[in-house]
């Protein structure tokens, strides 16, 4: 009833994991290379504006950030 045994401690398996890759195709990685940089530097060549729904449109324009003065300094050589 008194004190408990001491838990026996685990052995651990002494085992070294090693990564092993295997060769990869010199022309298969080039291939793959080129096609990820083709298909995550796409743009679009002549991208067309797009309108925001009315709500949003009445959202800014109630909190200001619709208004526009063109001859703000600031903004001058944005427009130049």
């Amino acid at each position: 009833m008194g004190n408990r045994a001491a838990k026996a401690e685990k052995k651990m398996k002494e085992e070294v994991l090693l990564k092993i890759v295997p060769p990869i195709d010199q022309s298969y990685a080039r291939w793959l290379a080129r096609d990820l940089a083709r298909i995550h530097g796409f743009t679009l060549k002549n991208p067309s504006a797009l309108k925001p729904p009315d709500h949003y449109i009445e959202y800014m324009r109630l909190n200001g950030w619709l208004d526009l003065d063109l001859d703000d300094p600031d903004l001058a050589h944005l427009f130049k």
